[in-house]
């Protein structure tokens, strides 16, 4: 299957655009001319930029809506920034959350056009089905509280595109990185498995080194490993991650809907393969996901 490309032909303008005001939609624009454009990563421009979370969001929210005209309905959410270290390097505090896009995410084997992103990146992951909604219940969501909630897990390759961001140079972009829609441009899923499958107790504590935290991944480029990671690395245990995502949702205003789609974060660090190369995580119990790069 073919990943379908990003916001590369919407007849998007940003001229004769008053920007002295915050504006979510205009700074959607700019983002999606960009894109469109296949520019280099760079900083929002003095009258655009963003000076919190909720502007960010609020960006986020325009810049999706004008992307499904082209890569389908939302149909989930991702997690970037995981790790404390991730989020020191654009200067932030915590993780931040994306869409996902129906035309955009595919089922393994599948191929990915290079010559369609400015810069192609790739994540390594485990994703999960929402089987009922995590709507807001008065107090914080905690792992135990979400594990009844899931329906499937796979493991998942992230299609993404840092348009040659300089990674030395990002301190306090991260809230131009939550606008950016975390950079997501799709996903590859493996085959379902049921939940209980992998985690058959939901009023267990979630620990790092149970049946679903101890799960081991390993990425390949062109059959040569490049690099391996375990469950417990998103947030401590997939089911915190999950917990957290939901928070986030509910913060926004709305929550994991039944069906949903949800990318946790990556096991393994990002790639950035070049065309002809072939790519395969194997998650431990999963069938091998592949991805061929064109």
């Amino acid at each position: 299957m073919i990943i379908a490309a990003s916001v590369r032909n919407l007849p998007i303008t940003i001229q004769g655009l008053p920007m002295q005001d915050f504006n979510a939609p205009k700074v959607a624009k700019w983002l999606v001319h960009q894109h469109a454009n296949k520019i280099h990563f760079n900083p929002l421009p003095q009258d655009l930029s963003l000076t919190n979370a909720k502007q960010a969001v609020a960006v986020q929210n325009e810049f999706v809506q004008i992307k499904a005209q082209q890569c389908g309905d939302v149909i989930g959410w991702k997690i970037a920034l995981a790790t404390p270290v991730m989020q020191k390097m654009v200067g932030l505090d915590a993780p931040i959350a994306g869409r996902l896009h129906s035309q955009q995410v595919v089922n393994s084997p599948a191929d990915v056009t290079a010559k369609n992103y400015g810069h192609l990146l790739i994540e390594f992951e485990i994703a999960i089905r929402i089987g009922n909604n995590l709507l807001p219940r008065g107090i914080r969501h905690t792992g135990p509280s979400v594990a009844s909630s899931v329906s499937a897990i796979t493991c998942a390759f992230e299609v993404a595109d840092d348009r040659h961001a300089d990674y030395s140079n990002l301190a306090g972009q991260g809230l131009q990185l939550l606008a950016d829609n975390a950079w997501n441009e799709g996903a590859v899923l493996g085959e379902w498995l049921p939940f209980s499958q992998v985690y058959p107790n939901p009023l267990a504590i979630p620990h790092a080194n149970d049946a679903l935290g101890a799960l081991k991944g390993e990425a390949f480029i062109n059959n040569i490993s490049v690099g391996l990671g375990y469950a417990h690395d998103l947030m401590g245990h997939p089911l915190n991650a999950i917990a957290w995502l939901a928070n986030e949702a509910n913060d926004r205003g709305t929550f994991l809907k039944e069906g949903d789609i949800a990318m946790l974060g990556s096991l393994v660090t990002s790639k950035f393969p070049s065309k002809g190369d072939h790519l395969r995580f194997e998650l431990a119990g999963f069938e091998p996901i592949n991805l061929r790069v064109k």
